[in-house]
């Protein structure tokens, strides 16, 4: 590979906003990427052609005299860089970028909270949350058993899909009903400091499922069950719970009770 490599790349990365939105994209190290750009090491094959895709070029033209590749790339790099005219997207660049590392809590979790929509009653859903192209998205899945005058045992199936950020100390989740767009909610977990994750506290505020849409606030605990689990099995706890029963052990009871906040509720697992 000849010392023409890193020129190329700098001046390729120059089309972008920043070195850091390109390292995003390519899902690749900035300390590596970095080393790149200096020229104190060079990609492997597969970041090579990574590389490559990325900017729309051939491996080999990323070699080029620096005056060939710039009119190259020039002419390539400006159709492959995605306009930046999402305002949402925007407003949100600052949480991604100054946000903290979640990755140690992506995974599956089991969520326990009150249900909104049927009171008095325990909803255990299921969460994954992972890290894609340097964000961190979750998804939740619920199922409820109702009465109905047509079907007296009608299912309601939710699939919740959020974006999830850490600032400062806490865990703050966002989310849309992805079947039917008619409700958000917002979750805020306090982070475990253990080197084994366990169980996570917090707070989950939305709207009920109902006809009336209440607005309402629960108590919630995600109980970490692995990277990789037998989703059908998992799957078959995701239903309503009356709170005494034995399947909802006196810990999980216990931080979602009702009473006034006591500081052993929220200590930190």
């Amino acid at each position: 590979m000849s010392d023409n490599f890193a020129t190329n790349l700098k001046f390729a990365c120059s089309h972008y906003r920043s070195i850091s939105e390109v390292c995003r994209q390519l899902s690749i190290n900035r300390a590596q990427f970095n080393k790149y750009l200096s020229g104190q090491s060079r990609p492997t094959a597969f970041n090579l052609k990574r590389i490559g895709d990325f900017f729309g070029v051939e491996e080999y033209e990323l070699n080029l005299p620096p005056e060939q590749f710039s009119q190259l790339i020039s002419a390539r790099v400006p159709a492959l860089v995605e306009p930046s005219g999402d305002p949402i997207s925007e407003l949100f660049r600052p949480l991604h970028d100054h946000g903290g590392n979640l990755s140690r809590y992506c995974g599956y979790y089991l969520e326990y909270s009150n249900c909104m929509s049927v009171p008095g009653t325990v909803l255990v859903s299921l969460v994954h949350l992972w890290e894609e192209r340097g964000r961190f998205l979750f998804e939740r899945e619920e199922r409820q058993e109702r009465s109905s005058t047509i079907d007296h045992h009608a299912e309601v199936r939710c699939r919740y899909l959020g974006a999830a950020f850490q600032l400062q100390d806490r865990m703050f989740l966002v989310d849309y009903e992805s079947l039917t767009f008619n409700e958000m909610s917002h979750t805020i977990l306090i982070p475990s400091f253990k080197s084994r994750i366990t169980r996570l506290n917090g707070l989950k505020a939305g709207v009920s499922s109902g006809d009336r849409r209440n607005p309402a606030c629960t108590r919630v605990v995600w109980e970490y069950l692995g990277e990789q689990i037998n989703r059908a099995s998992i799957f078959r706890q995701v239903k309503l719970y009356q709170p005494d029963d034995p399947r909802i052990d006196d810990d999980i009871r216990e931080r979602l009770s009702e009473r006034p906040l006591r500081n052993s509720l929220f200590e930190i697992e």
